[in-house]
Formats: structure tokens, sequence, C-alpha cells
């Protein structure tokens, strides 16, 4: 499954389960907070906002769950 611009999803945080948007979808490497992602066509980065907090950060496809808002 991949994922659009828009689309409500879930991730697990240290925190417990977390709520929120994608932003974007990232297919080449990317520097986010200070970190390198090595995000490619085959295994992409998704840059996700969380609803409670706002702030973002940046996940694989496979650490995503979609969910209905």
């Amino acid at each position: 499954m991949t994922f659009s611009k828009g689309d409500h999803v879930t991730w697990n945080t240290p925190q417990g389960e977390t709520h929120g948007t994608v932003k974007e979808k990232r297919v080449e490497e990317f520097e986010f907070d200070g970190q390198t992602f090595k995000a490619s066509g085959d295994e992409p980065y998704f840059i996700v906002e969380s609803d409670k907090s706002g702030s973002e950060a940046a996940h694989k496809e496979s650490a995503l769950t979609a969910t209905k808002k």
C-alpha cells in the first residue's frame, strides 16, 4: 500500500500509538530533523504530522497504517 498527501495514518511511538496526516512522500535520500534517511522508490519514507502535537516525523511506509479520520 502506498499513501498520498492528506491520508490519515497511525504509527507507534514510545508513548503509544499516534495519529496524524501524511504531508509528503520522499523517494530519495534526505535529511530531516538532523537525521539522514535513505529513501528510495522501493522503500519510500513519508513525512507525517501528528494530530495531537503538530510535530512532524519521517517514517517508512511499513511503519504506517491507514486509518479513517
